[in-house]
């Protein structure tokens, strides 16, 4: 049977100040009122039943999802603390596996946003298609790469697998290179976007688990052993911060690409696609003025162009003379102003911060 996991952990701390521990950004109503997980649960129920949606996320944040009810406690799979995507989906493989031994699954981020979703919802079709074809197969979404980005990880993409076009076979992995090889990639032709969006069998991915991290798969052996068990919870806090941090795209995706018999597929997936992981992506979002100016806030701009100003308080007025290209966060305990071409080092201003407050 077909499910839906949305992967919803990670600290979101390049969308600081707004994004904290207590309020990870995929709860805040950053997209027109609507949160990034709400967002995406109601992608997944484009694909699947709305009972077979299931998230996986941090504890902290179990009971703001099921308030919000974005989903039930069945549907919860919960992170006692943050290991990378192959442990959170390998976490997530077990449990489905317990309940569903042919379960074959797709993997959503909270992080997205996606459109149109009739075309996605096809697209995805596809990759569901693919693996119950053949459960040991797992497939990947290539984004149709526009520009010569250099924060995305590329997927070259070889020949048609028949009978399933336009799906082919994925060549190699290559994680954000320099932006003379991205465009390289780009004028190639051959090359997408890693989306961060996967479609496995429960049973495919513990068994890839198995040959290529061994220590995670012991883990989650013993986790899924517990499950349902009165020993669950137990097992689960003991266990599961004990395994190694490591993604799912070089953990399992790319050695899987290196095995004979080419048992990873991509379906290409020309829809508009934003990763919402930093403030000029999000500014994407925002309407322009006639300054370039992205709003969310009241902005008094005085001889000043292509600013980005957002307040969580909709009354607050920001008011700007003579700058260019800032983006401007206003919290009610912080202000961050940082130059649109300085964003990626908001992670690090953030992680001052909070020494500092220590």
């Amino acid at each position: 049977m077909r499910h839906v996991v949305i992967i919803a952990g990670g600290s979101g701390t390049r969308l600081w100040p707004m994004s904290r521990t207590d309020r990870p950004k995929q709860l805040l109503p950053l997209v027109s009122g609507r949160s990034l997980l709400e967002l995406a649960v109601r992608r997944g129920e484009a694909l699947v039943e709305a009972e077979r949606v299931h998230i996986c996320a941090g504890e902290s944040m179990r009971a703001a999802v099921l308030d919000a009810r974005l989903a039930d406690a069945a549907q919860y799979i919960s992170e006692p603390e943050g290991r990378d995507t192959c442990a959170a989906i390998a976490l997530s493989a077990a449990v489905l596996a317990r309940r569903d031994p042919d379960a074959v699954f797709g993997v959503l981020t909270a992080d997205h946003l996606i459109d149109p979703l009739d075309r996605f919802a096809r697209l995805f079709d596809l990759g569901f298609s693919l693996v119950e074809d053949d459960p040991q197969r797992a497939v990947v979404f290539a984004i149709a790469a526009t520009h010569a980005a250099t924060g995305y990880g590329y997927i070259e993409q070889g020949k048609i697998i028949d009978g399933f076009t336009p799906a082919c076979r994925v060549v190699s992995f290559t994680e954000k290179p320099d932006v003379e090889r991205a465009r390289q990639f780009i004028e190639s032709g051959r090359y997408g976007w890693n989306s961060g969006m996967f479609v496995f069998s429960a049973r495919g991915f513990l068994d890839a688990l198995a040959r290529h991290q061994p220590d995670i798969a012991a883990g989650i052996t013993r986790i899924g052993s517990a499950w349902t068990t009165p020993q669950q919870a137990d097992v689960l806090a003991s266990v599961y911060p004990t395994l190694p941090r490591v993604s799912v795209d070089h953990g399992i995706m790319e050695p899987l690409s290196r095995e004979p018999g080419g048992k990873v597929g991509a379906v290409p997936m020309d829809v508009n696609w934003l990763d919402i992981g930093s403030w000029p992506a999000l500014a994407q979002t925002l309407d322009r003025d006639g300054q370039g100016n992205r709003i969310n806030a009241r902005l008094a701009s005085l001889d000043s162009r292509s600013i980005t100003a957002i307040a969580d308080d909709p009354t607050h007025t920001i008011a700007v003379v003579g700058c260019e290209d800032l983006i401007i966060v206003r919290t009610a305990d912080a202000t961050l102003v940082v130059h649109a071409s300085q964003a990626e080092k908001v992670k690090a201003i953030a992680a001052m911060v909070e020494r500092r407050l220590q």
